[in-house]
């Protein structure tokens, strides 16, 4: 039986919650919160109001011996907050990103290296099934060598989305803006399917909340890597929170994935996949396997398989979004850095 704890009770942490209380192997023990309203109205939101409401994530570390600590705390609070589990010897489950400067990125390898603790990352797209789908087309070789690929995400944020915390929509405290908190996922697939980045140019503005944030709410990457290039677009400016849009064009055919719909096109025709979405309180055009993610990292724990989501795993993903970022913030292209 694993003792797990959550800080930070925003939305997120409700998501882990609900899964977590229906993990027969898990014991949700505490909760975490600067306001520890939130954190009693979060354990009681996920059925667990006998669980212990703390303010001070020290506090909660010493009394409560939790073996898991699962962190969805604003973004510049990750890396401090898995150091602090990771130096106790409490396994870290992180919401992304894991860091928000490369420095910070550093820090928490070096930590998770001399704790020995099991570090896990939520990027739970990569175990929906519509992109497993495309990665078994793709691992065939049927469609022939990969020739480019493109990207969307065009979603919805207003004005209450930042004003309503304390933290978003600062780049100081968030890291970024649309890429870092909302198509970063959408952003991992792309470069899971599209191999090492060699280098990338970018642009990023703000258009709908120019006096209300300090960070982009549009950014688009032109991004090299070894297999061909990719044309990346994201936005929170739109009307509607629309599913994700990804295409990957080979010599072959093409393989669309929209939401949890799958299309691999070829000249002979059309073969359509539709996957039922597994979501867990939250919103579906998130993604739809937190539940797969998390149950998957405590079943590693247990067997000491490797994760799939473990730091070494993330490490491309984080280098190609800080190296977005720069190429947008001094217009000019970037080579691939490995962080």
């Amino acid at each position: 039986m694993y003792r797990a704890g959550i800080a930070g009770c925003g939305n997120i942490a409700r998501v882990h919650g609900e899964i977590l209380k229906n993990l027969e192997d898990v014991e949700l023990a505490a909760f975490c919160d600067g306001d520890v309203r939130k954190a009693e109205a979060c354990a009681k939101a996920c059925g667990q109001e006998g669980a212990h409401s703390y303010t001070s994530l020290d506090e909660m570390l010493e009394k409560e011996n939790l073996d898991v600590l699962h962190i969805c705390l604003p973004h510049y609070l990750h890396v401090p907050a898995a150091e602090n589990a990771l130096q106790r010897g409490v396994h870290v489950f992180m919401e992304k990103p894991p860091a928000i400067t490369r420095e910070q990125f550093n820090r928490l390898e070096e930590a998770e290296k001399k704790s020995g603790a099991r570090l896990g990352i939520c990027f739970q797209n990569r175990y929906n099934e519509a992109v497993l789908e495309a990665g078994k087309v793709l691992s065939t070789g049927e469609l022939g060598r990969i020739k480019g690929a493109r990207a969307f995400v065009t979603w919805h944020r207003d004005k209450t989305y930042y004003t309503d915390s304390n933290w978003r929509g600062k780049k100081e405290t968030e890291g970024g803006g649309v890429l870092i908190n909302q198509a970063v996922h959408t952003l991992d697939l792309l470069a899971e399917f599209m191999g090492r980045p060699l280098k990338t140019e970018a642009g990023m503005t703000n258009h709908h909340l120019k006096s209300f944030i300090d960070v982009e709410d549009t950014l688009e990457a032109y991004i090299q890597f070894g297999s061909g290039e990719a044309c990346f677009y994201a936005t929170n400016a739109y009307a509607l929170d629309a599913p994700v849009f990804l295409e990957i064009a080979c010599e072959k055919g093409t393989l669309r994935l929209e939401g949890n719909e799958l299309l691999v096109i070829r000249e002979e025709g059309t073969k359509k996949y539709t996957f039922e979405g597994k979501t867990v309180m939250g919103k579906s055009y998130w993604g739809s396997s937190h539940g797969v993610c998390i149950a998957d990292y405590y079943r590693c724990i247990g067997t000491h398989e490797r994760y799939r989501n473990d730091l070494q795993s993330c490490r491309k993903i984080f280098s190609l979004m800080m190296d977005i970022y720069e190429a947008a913030e001094k217009q000019s292209v970037v080579l691939y850095k490995g962080v």
